[in-house]
């Protein structure tokens, strides 16, 4: 289908015109001007710029920073803040809502255009003082007593990326039908010249709301518990180093040794071209500066600070924790030290189901939610819960989200605890292993230039699903998006084997890839552990084998 380039720059011009940024307005005005001239690389620019406004959904908005309603900027963002401001006075005349940001380009500029629109709509805003971690602006939503909780960052994204995170009533991150309602009204702004923008009258969040933040999050260490354990840590050019240092020490454990190429927020990012500790290369500096220090424990922070990653040194040297291993670790302490007493553990569908084994032998009770803290965050009785990407809410009371600082201060009080008996987190893993089994995981993705690719794939393997897998027949399907096991609909599919061995395809929230992931659980008899993890590794390899071919585009 070729392009109506009329169409597109008329339509482009009118955006450009109504742009409060002078920056993108002359970006947008110079593509523009080379598609008229006949560039047609300019031309295919212009039509993916102007493809439809960024998605607003239950992730909010995440997406390149750039000119048009299909990039992420401040015409982008006043509309939200609009959508999300009107949406909001349905249920109250005046809503209360905080806003934070990270240190991404724009991030400070999108929070006061949030704070402006939320003011000049009648509301209330509140700002966070400075660049902080998300979980710092869901505490604040909760400790505030506010109506909904505007975060502005891109997380783990690459740096041209931003976005804009929305919470709301109990801090938790919004579901549907809200974020359809949400989108509903800000489809129906039709101009950011019609959005009325206040110039001052927000509020900046008192100093005390960080101080109180921190103190909690020290809180989840006991008061009692060995704090003998040296730390490397890094924010990975993020906003975590500073409330880390903070809750270390409020704590009581020595300050982490920091990766200081990587301590203060840079959003150009310039050691790392993914900042995601799961990304190859990303974790280079902290695992050198293990190895020239010999700490006991290595930390990670994505750049808002909401994941929390950790690496050990082993017999062969410093490895990472797989996302599952640290979750099965911090279960396992959370369930020794009877936290989980009368409570819920729970993870997400795509995690191990290790955790859910663990908390059968407690006796305690478990669920298992659709992928994304939006979901676990809500689970009635929650006493602690994670998903695979890095993700752990060890303190819902406080934060019914991912909080890669207190999950760091958990981990660290495991690992001192251990480190008192003469045992590592290396050593727990193979005591639950002896215990319920080893549990492997593994993931992979299939990246995409054209999202449509995805729903091929996702229909072939509908219309065609294998009958067996590397050998091992298929005892069940389940189409996710029916609804499978009383969840709520969601687009995926999951496959167990006959041998229990779980596979689950589905496409990525928050990025333009198809994720893989896949579970193998071999028992340990005998005492033979190595033996049982070299069965299992082969079981995974073969079956991740299978679905690299299966998922081939």
């Amino acid at each position: 289908m070729g392009i109506d380039l009329a169409g597109l720059l008329a339509a482009a011009r009118a955006w450009a015109a109504d742009d409060p940024d002078p920056v993108t307005q002359a970006e947008l005005t110079e593509v523009v001007g080379r598609a008229q001239a006949g560039d047609d690389a300019a031309a295919a620019d212009l039509a993916d710029r102007m493809s439809g406004l960024l998605e607003f959904g239950t992730a909010g908005l995440r997406g390149a920073l750039g000119a048009g309603p299909h990039r992420m900027n401040r015409s982008v963002v006043i509309r939200a803040a609009a959508g999300l401001t009107a949406y909001l006075k349905t249920e109250r005349e005046a809503p209360f809502v905080v806003v934070g940001y990270d240190a991404r380009v724009n991030s400070e500029v999108f929070a006061r255009d949030t704070c402006a629109v939320v003011v000049g709509a009648g509301g209330r805003a509140a700002l966070l003082p400075r660049t902080l971690p998300t979980p710092v602006l869901a505490y604040a939503v909760r400790l505030l007593g506010a109506d909904a909780g505007v975060m502005v960052t891109a997380s783990h994204n690459p740096p041209q990326d931003n976005g804009y995170k929305v919470y709301v009533g109990d801090g938790s991150q919004i579901v549907p039908p809200v974020d359809a309602l949400i989108a509903a009204q800000i489809a129906g702004v039709r101009a950011v010249a019609d959005v009325p923008r206040a110039d001052a009258g927000w509020e900046i969040v008192d100093e005390s709301v960080i101080a109180s933040y921190v103190r909690d999050a020290a809180a989840v260490v006991a008061p009692d518990s060995p704090r003998d354990l040296t730390v490397v840590h890094t924010a990975m050019h993020g906003v975590g180093t500073e409330t880390v240092r903070a809750a270390f020490a409020a704590a009581g454990f020595a300050e982490p040794l920091w990766v200081s190429a990587q301590a203060e927020p840079d959003p150009a990012f310039p050691t790392v071209s993914f900042p995601n500790p799961e990304e190859p290369g990303a974790m280079d500096l902290a695992l050198e500066l293990a190895e020239q220090t010999g700490p006991d424990l290595v930390i990670a922070n994505d750049p808002d600070a909401d994941r929390c990653a950790a690496a050990v040194a082993g017999p062969g040297g410093w490895r990472m924790l797989r996302g599952d291993e640290v979750g099965a670790l911090l279960g396992s302490h959370v369930l020794e030290r009877g936290v989980a007493t009368g409570g819920v553990l729970a993870n997400s569908i795509v995690s191990s189901r290790l955790l859910s084994a663990m908390a059968g032998a407690a006796g305690v009770a478990h669920e298992e939610t659709l992928t994304g803290f939006k979901w676990i965050g809500r689970v009635p009785g929650l006493a602690y819960g994670y998903e695979e990407a890095l993700g752990y809410c060890v303190d819902p009371h406080h934060v019914k989200d991912k909080d890669g600082v207190s999950a760091a201060l958990l981990l660290a009080e495991l690992a001192a605890t251990l480190k008192a008996s003469g045992r590592g987190l290396l050593d727990r893993l193979d005591e639950l292993a002896h215990a319920h089994g080893v549990y492997a995981t593994d993931a992979f993705s299939v990246r995409v230039a054209d999202l449509a690719l995805i729903d091929v794939v996702m229909a072939r393997l509908r219309t065609a699903p294998p009958e067996s897998v590397a050998g091992v027949p298929v005892a069940r399907l389940d189409d996710l998006s029916l609804g499978a096991g009383g969840l709520p609909p969601t687009e995926g599919l999951r496959w167990y084997l006959a041998d229990d061995t779980r596979i689950i395809v589905r496409p990525s929230g928050t990025e333009p890839k198809l994720k893989v992931y896949l579970e193998v659980i071999e028992p340990v008899t005998g005492g033979d552990l190595r033996g049982a993890r070299e069965r299992a590794a082969g079981r995974l390899a073969a079956v991740r084998t299978a679905y690299e071919d299966l998922t081939r585009l």
